[in-house]
């Protein structure tokens, strides 16, 4: 069973549903995502048992949203596997030791990444930025965490990364990974009573580019060198996240330098017992971007 935000032909706004491979199940009464996030860990798990359930619609007719709405914030961890380290070794050019300190330190490297009216859904266009020379996907595991701080939800987030503009400075890093078609989430949501082992998922990386795989990669959480729990204990301390969070928790595929993506491309990240999220990629900002693009708009933004 998965939780999904969709949308179907008969349904303006966005509707929050079950996903069991085949067809969709409406969750009825909930209206939004942030709405069960505010429930502690075992009432969420007895209302989705609960119902009421409208009526199945095959998958097909589903158009499914990135699985964040309301207040509900992305964040994101860095420098939490060695490979990362070393990729922020490589591109930076001034400050390699920050990366060295950051990763053997008590306290991870944690950032904001996106509000969710700027998600990107399954399907949704990524971007990379114009000001940026080398531009790589992130895959990577994402927690959703409800208001509680108890790790309810699994996802795959796209942490999408201008390695040009970090490696130039690491205080540039917000504008290196926060940006109009930065973060890719989907498809849905696994709940975590449904996955055994965090610590032991599979993620798989293509990059397709004219129809041709121009970089594939494997790897596993195993080789995460921080336990989940830490990561969100660290993230709620000093703040409060009424609709709950999602909290990426770094990559373990980084394609090697210098490469770098094109208009056009197409990402796939798969993680075992999560979830496939694919998405393909533009340059800049896409010319149809509302001017009402904000907080608290209704419809979805043009990128997914």
């Amino acid at each position: 069973m998965n939780i999904i935000r969709y949308r179907t032909r008969a349904s303006h706004e966005p509707l929050i549903g079950l996903h069991d491979g085949e067809s969709v199940t409406e969750l009825v009464g909930v209206a939004s995502l942030a709405e069960l996030w505010a429930l502690p860990l075992a009432e969420l798990r007895a209302r989705l048992a609960a119902g009421p359930l409208g009526e199945p619609v095959p998958a097909a007719e589903a158009e499914l949203l990135a699985p964040v709405d309301g207040r509900t914030e992305v964040w994101a961890a860095g420098v939490t596997y060695e490979i990362s380290r070393e990729a922020r070794v490589e591109e930076s050019e001034q400050a390699a030791s920050v990366y060295d300190l950051v990763y053997d330190a008590e306290r991870p490297e944690l950032f904001f990444k996106s509000p969710a009216w700027r998600a990107v859904g399954p399907g949704g266009t990524l971007s990379t930025r114009t000001d940026s020379t080398v531009d790589v996907p992130e895959p990577e595991l994402a927690l959703v965490v409800n208001r509680l701080g108890e790790i309810v939800g699994y996802t795959v987030c796209n942490d999408m990364s201008s390695r040009s503009i970090e490696g130039e400075n690491p205080l540039y890093l917000p504008q290196a990974k926060i940006f109009f078609g930065a973060c890719g989430l989907g498809p849905w949501i696994r709940p975590a009573w449904e996955i055994a082992d965090p610590h032991a998922l599979s993620i798989d990386m293509a990059i397709h580019r004219n129809g041709v795989t121009v970089w594939r990669g494997a790897a596993s959480t195993s080789r995460l060198r921080r336990r989940l729990p830490d990561l969100v204990a660290y993230l709620m301390r000093g703040d409060v996240h009424p609709d709950g969070v999602i909290l990426s928790t770094g990559t373990c595929l980084v394609p090697p330098f210098p490469f770098t993506l094109a208009s056009g491309d197409v990402i796939e990240i798969g993680i075992g017992e999560v979830g496939v999220l694919r998405n393909p990629v533009a340059r800049g900002l896409p010319d149809d971007v509302p001017a009402a693009d904000a907080p608290g708009r209704t419809s979805e933004p043009a990128a997914g």
